[in-house]
């Protein structure tokens, strides 16, 4: 008899914690995050969770799981379109093998500015990128700044593609970037993070690409001196929510939740640029030459070559990638 008590136990705590991570409308959210819990985005992911309890008077509560303690982007991406996790903040470069659309922010030069990504994003580009997630089972509820990727490097100033030409330049292992490199002549040597300030240090590479927080914390200013404003790749973070989380709230409990993904994002961008200041700041009073690449124009006309691959490949964003392009 208490066998079967102790089963029927058992059976009950299943029962419940299955209700707890599937019954996402009336239980408690998971939120996943890879920041550390000071970071911009979890900062911002924390302002989400708290305004959606607060509006909806504590019908939805949930908790930001930062750190990557629920497991790494891929894992939580696909428990994200089962509605395992409720929602979390992806980075759209690593999107792209679970949703073709998302590889479109990925290509270098496509933005012209950080503010015209803000803007495009907020309007039809990142309406139709929502529709690609929704077909996947992922709802877009605000996109959150990463900043942009500019070259680094310790010969000279980077102004024009034919600068770029000669040099190594560490790139991350993408078949893109290591296009965008070659594009301007330059030679693409893909290799680990970690590697980069001794590479730069010995000569091994002659310089890398990073947004100004990479750069300055991990203290790549110290040994690649010209830093060049060219702004290449600027690519977005999603505050995406499960759509099965999302087709179990009400009409108003979601005009609730897409308000506060929204102001979110606002909020996230605030915290974003603080901090690129403040690297910036550092960098600056430790010696850097700072230049901002005036013209984009010659830049973006390289990277034909890399484009026609990928739309080659990619025949059916052709349509998103001129919208994109052709935006003022």
């Amino acid at each position: 008899m208490t066998h079967f008590r102790n089963l029927k136990l058992a059976g009950a705590t299943a029962l419940a914690a299955m209700s707890m991570v599937f019954g996402a409308g009336a239980a408690e959210w998971r939120g996943w995050n890879i920041h550390v819990e000071d970071y911009p985005v979890s900062i911002a992911m924390e302002s989400f969770m708290s305004e959606v309890t607060e509006k909806t008077n504590g019908e939805l509560t949930g908790t930001v799981f930062h750190a990557g303690v629920l497991g790494d982007q891929p894992d939580a991406i696909e428990q994200t379109r089962l509605g395992i996790m409720d929602f979390g903040v992806f980075s759209l470069g690593p999107m792209g093998q679970a949703v073709p659309e998302t590889n479109v922010v990925s290509l270098p030069f496509i933005f012209k500015s950080i503010d015209q990504m803000h803007r495009l994003m907020d309007g039809e580009v990142g309406a139709e990128i929502d529709k690609g997630l929704q077909a996947k089972g992922i709802v877009a509820l605000g996109w959150y700044d990463a900043g942009a990727r500019s070259f680094y490097n310790s010969q000279k100033p980077i102004n024009t593609p034919e600068d770029v030409a000669g040099m190594k330049i560490r790139v991350m292992s993408n078949d893109l970037f290591v296009g965008m490199v070659e594009a301007m002549g330059g030679n693409a040597t893909p290799m680990a993070f970690g590697e980069v300030y001794q590479s730069l240090q010995t000569g091994v590479v002659d310089g890398a690409e990073n947004n100004p927080p990479s750069y300055e914390s991990t203290n790549h200013y110290e040994v690649a001196q010209y830093y060049s404003l060219s702004e290449h790749l600027i690519i977005p973070e999603c505050l995406c929510m499960s759509k099965k989380t999302w087709d179990s709230l009400t009409a108003e409990q979601q005009e609730i939740v897409l308000a506060a993904g929204r102001a979110s994002a606002d909020y996230q961008r605030e915290l974003w640029a603080e901090r690129e200041q403040a690297s910036m700041d550092v960098i600056k009073a430790a010696g850097t030459e700072v230049n901002t690449v005036a013209d984009k124009a010659p830049f973006q006309a390289a990277m034909t070559e890399v484009y026609n691959k990928f739309l080659a490949d990619n025949p059916e964003l052709t349509d998103l990638v001129n919208m994109i392009r052709n935006a003022e």
